[in-house]
């Protein structure tokens, strides 16, 4: 696995374009959330999930763009190649390119295998924590994204609009996320990430001499 692994973060290299917040390091990330997810459900193809997890963003199309949805459908199209020159059997592929589809926020692909649940899971633990606050400015200042509205940052009297103010994104996705995990360690590592978005936000609400509406918190306790 472990030589696997070093030729396909080779292939990746090359092959990936040039976004701060899904870069090889994201790669690595999603991979070792995956295969600690994998140790506890224990029913995983580790080839399988191993290659959907560096090659799940082949094909990286912007937060904004009108096709952003198919992202993935052409990520696992362009990974066929990729997986026939690593020696993947046929059914090999078709098991990796179906976890690359589904992994998709966007695509609403119903995942069908047990890798396919555990990389939705580990790529989505990415968009969480430490590591989701920065990736959540990273992808909002590469598209011009203002913080938070100065008037009313977190939204106490007014619509959400994730369009517009970054910090808004939070509360219509990426909190919800600890709620549609659907493997048990998933779900833990997300509520436990959660929690540390929701204290940094509450000390950026006290850093901006306001406070953090109680309905930001309730999005844990569904």
């Amino acid at each position: 696995m472990d030589a696997l692994r070093t030729k396909l973060r080779r292939i990746i290299a090359k092959e990936m374009t040039q976004d701060p917040a899904h870069d090889i390091a994201h790669l690595d990330r999603v991979w070792a959330n995956a295969h600690r997810i994998a140790r506890d459900e224990g029913n995983a193809d580790l080839r399988v999930l191993l290659a959907a997890a560096y090659l799940h963003d082949l094909v990286n199309l912007p937060k904004d763009a009108p096709n952003r949805s198919a992202a993935s459908r052409l990520s696992a199209n362009a990974a066929e190649p990729l997986l026939r020159s690593l020696d993947y059997s046929d059914n090999e592929i078709t098991a990796t390119q179906h976890t690359i589809e589904a992994h998709s926020f966007s695509a609403q692909i119903p995942p069908q295998s047990a890798e396919a649940f555990i990389l939705r899971d580990a790529d989505r633990l990415d968009a969480l924590g430490a590591i989701g606050i920065a990736r959540t400015f990273m992808v909002a200042g590469n598209m011009g994204r203002a913080l938070c509205d100065p008037l009313d940052p977190f939204a106490a009297n007014r619509a959400l609009d994730e369009q517009t103010w970054s910090i808004d994104h939070w509360h219509l996705k990426l909190l919800k996320l600890p709620g549609e995990m659907v493997t048990a360690k998933g779900r833990k590592i997300a509520n436990k990430r959660a929690r540390l978005m929701l204290a940094y936000l509450t000390q950026l609400s006290k850093e901006m001499d306001t406070v953090l509406p109680e309905y930001w918190f309730e999005l844990l306790e569904q």
